[in-house]
């Protein structure tokens, strides 16, 4: 595949990765701005919905150990792995042919941390939320996963693809 030839898909992919980034951060920080009660109710739906996937698959005490705040860390910790994975990737994608490792984990962390951190104080002027360390501890093993699974899906891609320069831009 010649850049030059296509270099609107290449164009497309970059405004599509841009866009799952601000609409990850987008979604992050609309459930950080819902009151306790409208966020606990949507937790306590997605609980119901897995203990009863839990109990068809044949693990009632499984579904019977679930709680509601094993669903919000776990959420918690998927929302900032899909933010990590796409913070990853699109700066790869914006640092062009520079090749150092650094750039590509430095920038990605420090943005996840800061969205963690941005995300707790929105919590703080919100009715029954709070704030709490812990949970940007939670957000950031989040990113660092996301982090990974982007290396991984880059290595993937090149042991794929090849790593012509010509060829990929990632």
């Amino acid at each position: 595949m010649n850049s030059k030839r296509y270099g609107w898909v290449w164009t497309g992919i970059k405004v599509i990765l841009l866009a799952a980034l601000v609409g990850t951060i987008w979604f992050i920080f609309s459930n950080s701005m819902k009151t306790a009660s409208v966020s606990s109710s949507a937790s306590g739906m997605v609980l119901a919905f897995l203990q009863k996937v839990l109990r068809r698959l044949g693990h009632p005490g499984l579904a019977a150990r679930l709680t509601d705040h094993m669903v919000r860390k776990a959420a918690h910790f998927c929302e900032y792995m899909m933010e990590g994975f796409f913070l990853l990737l699109v700066t790869r994608m914006l640092a062009g042919r520079r090749r150092r490792l650094l750039p590509y984990l430095s920038w990605p962390a420090l943005f996840g941390v800061l969205t963690a951190l941005t995300d707790e104080t929105i919590q703080l002027f919100y009715d029954g939320r709070g704030s709490l360390v812990t949970d940007v501890w939670i957000d950031f093993s989040g990113v660092v996963m996301g982090m990974i699974c982007g290396l991984l899906f880059l290595g993937l891609w090149h042991l794929l693809f090849g790593r012509r320069r010509d060829d990929t831009e990632f």
